[in-house]
Order: C-alpha cells, then sequence, then structure tokens
C-alpha cells in the first residue's frame, strides 16, 4: 500500500512504487487517483477474492481506503452497522472500516481488534488517516517533506519509499 499527497500525481511513480512490492501481493492491484492524491495497492488474496478489490470506497465515493491486516471482530461490528441500516456489497474486514468510520467517525477504530494498518483517505474533508493497531503488528512507514507526503505499509527489504 503506497500513497503520495500534495503535488499532482505522478501515475507511473505510484506503479512503480507498488510493483516493487508485487511479490507480496501477487493476487491483485489497485489505485485511486484524484489530483494530488494517489493511493496504490497490492494485494495477497485471503478473504473475498473478488469484492475485496482496492482501494475500496464507500458507495459515494467519499471515503477511500488502502488496507493491509485482519480485523478479528469485523463481523460483530458489522452485524452492528447492517443494524444501523447499512448494506455491504463485499464480505471484507476492509468495508466494515469505511462504514464504520462513516457512522463513528475515528472513535470507531477504538472498537476493532486485530493486527492492521491502513490508510483512510475522507475526500468530503479533504483529510488523510493512518491507522495502525495497537501492538504495531503492521508496519506504518511514512515520509514527509514540505511537497510530498507518502506512506507504506510493507515491511521488508524493498520498501515502496
Amino acid at each position: 500500500i503506497t500513497a503520495s499527497a500534495w503535488n499532482l500525481i505522478d501515475s507511473l511513480e505510484l506503479k512503480r512504487m507498488t510493483d516493487s512490492i508485487a511479490h507480496r501481493g501477487p493476487d491483485d492491484e489497485g489505485f485511486y487517483i484524484n489530483n494530488n492524491i494517489g493511493l496504490g495497492f497490492r494485494r495477497l488474496s485471503i478473504i473475498d477474492l473478488k469484492g475485496g478489490h482496492q482501494p475500496l470506497s464507500n458507495r459515494e465515493q467519499s471515503i477511500w481506503i488502502t488496507f493491509n491486516g485482519e480485523i478479528y471482530n469485523y463481523l460483530d461490528l458489522k452485524r452492528e452497522l447492517i443494524e444501523l441500516g447499512y448494506q455491504f456489497k463485499s464480505t471484507t474486514d476492509t468495508e466494515v472500516i469505511i462504514y464504520g468510520y462513516q457512522e463513528f467517525g475515528a472513535d470507531f477504530f477504538g472498537k476493532m481488534n486485530g493486527m492492521f494498518a491502513f490508510c483512510l483517505f475522507d475526500k468530503r474533508k479533504s483529510e488523510f488517516i493512518l491507522v495502525r493497531d495497537r501492538l504495531g503488528q503492521k508496519p506504518l512507514h511514512y515520509y514527509f517533506s514540505k511537497k510530498k507526503f507518502a506512506f507504506s505499509v510493507f515491511s521488508g527489504k524493498q520498501n515502496p519509499l
């Protein structure tokens, strides 16, 4: 998972970043590019092989996420959101995060049990939120300068940053 912000996104640079970790996510790749925002993703498919394509958004495409990890209690959280009227198009834990954030804001992240790192982009607020599990089991690296913000939730010798 990689992202960059501030300057107009160079889609080839974003693709090179994700290609550098293709061996860690050989099953799928995806991109979201909107002016100065770019999210790239490589996936090792485990849950919902067809519906788990990322970056993933809500129906209105106002909240986007790239996610690495596993939410152990996502089925309980999903049931709570269904009772509130949310409908899901996939069986992934990733989609639960999007609608949980939509309903409860960042407070929702405290309800999540698991090992994870992710970036959520709230287009309505023009805001990135980087989240990591309490124990830091999934890595979260970032680069910040006057011209660029980039992050990765991949660890290894070939970090895409």
